[in-house]
C-alpha cells in the first residue's frame, strides 16, 4: 500500500505566507485557548492556498477542567456551571462548547478536530461511561467528513486501559492521536494523526530537535503501521526546520509527501 504523508506544524511558527510556501497542513492552536472570532475565521479561510488543509485543536473547556492552569488564558469564562466543563464529560456545558467548536470547524473546512485531554483526567468506571456518552452525543452532530481525534494522557494510555480505550475509539470511530516516539495508536479512523512533542521523559520535551536518525525512524514506524493517509504534526521549538527536513527525507525516498 502506498502511503500518503502530509507534514505540518502545530501553529504557525513563521509568517503565514512563508508557511504556506513550505507546508500544506497546519493544526490551529489558538482555537484551544479561546474561540476565534467569525471575522478571523473567514479571513483565514479566504487567504489559505488551494489544497491547503486545516486541522484544529478543540477549545480547552471541553478537555481541561476549570482548575487547569490553561484556563488563565481564557479571555472570557464560559457560561454555565464551571465544574461541568472538561474531561469530556457529557454535560450540557461541554456539548454546547463542542457545538461552538464545530461551527468554527465547518467554516474553516477543518479536516480534523483534536481533543487533547490532560493526564489529570481520571480513569474509572464512571469516567469510562461518561466518555462513551460524550462521544455518542458529539458524533451524532458532527459531519462525517470531519475526523474526531483524541490524544489521551495519564492513566488512559497505560496497561489494561488501552483495551478499553480501543473499544471506545472503535465504537464511535474516533482516531487515536499519538506521539509515535511514545506509543502506537490502538485504533485509527480516517487519518493516522501523529503529534510530535519532542523525545524525552514525560509527555513533552519541546526543546528537543529531531535528528536525521529520528526522522528515519519516524518513517519506518509509519511504514510499520501501514495506514494509507497520514498527518504528521511537529509540536516542538524546532518544528519548522524539523518538518522541512522530514519532508526532504520523504522526497528523497520517492514517497508521496504533501
Amino acid at each position: 500500500m502506498e502511503l500518503t504523508i502530509r507534514v505540518g506544524c502545530c501553529g504557525f511558527p513563521v509568517s503565514r505566507r512563508k508557511y504556506y510556501n513550505t507546508f500544506s497542513l497546519v493544526e490551529l492552536q489558538n482555537t484551544f485557548y479561546n474561540l476565534p472570532s467569525i471575522q478571523w475565521v473567514e479571513s483565514l479561510r479566504k487567504e489559505i492556498p488551494k489544497g491547503f488543509i486545516i486541522t484544529m485543536k478543540a477549545w480547552q473547556v471541553i478537555t481541561h477542567p476549570s482548575k487547569s492552569p490553561t484556563w488563565k488564558k481564557l479571555k472570557e469564562k464560559p457560561s454555565g456551571i464551571l465544574e461541568n466543563y472538561g474531561w469530556l464529560k457529557p454535560t450540557n456545558e461541554n456539548i454546547v462548547a463542542w457545538e461552538k467548536v464545530l461551527d468554527i470547524a465547518v467554516k474553516l473546512d477543518a479536516k480534523v478536530i483534536v481533543l487533547q485531554t490532560p493526564a489529570s483526567m481520571p480513569y474509572s468506571d464512571e469516567s469510562i461511561n461518561w466518555t462513551k456518552e460524550f462521544f455518542k452525543q458529539i458524533t451524532s452532530i458532527t459531519p462525517k467528513n470531519i475526523v474526531i481525534g483524541w490524544e489521551p494522557r495519564g492513566q488512559w494510555v497505560n496497561g489494561e486501559a488501552l483495551s478499553v480505550l480501543r473499544s471506545i475509539l472503535k465504537e464511535y470511530n474516533i482516531t487515536h492521536i499519538v506521539d509515535l516516539f511514545r506509543r502506537k495508536p490502538v485504533y485509527i479512523h480516517g487519518i493516522n494523526y501523529v503529534r510530535l512533542h519532542g523525545i524525552g521523559k514525560g509527555e513533552t520535551n519541546y526543546k528537543y530537535k529531531y535528528t536525521d536518525e529520528d526522522l528515519e525512524k519516524l518513517y519506518e514506524m509509519l511504514l510499520e503501521i501501514g495506514y494509507r493517509e497520514n498527518f504528521i504534526l511537529f509540536n516542538n521549538v524546532h518544528m519548522f526546520n524539523d518538518g522541512q527536513r522530514f519532508k526532504q527525507i520523504l522526497v528523497d525516498k520517492g514517497i508521496n509527501v504533501l
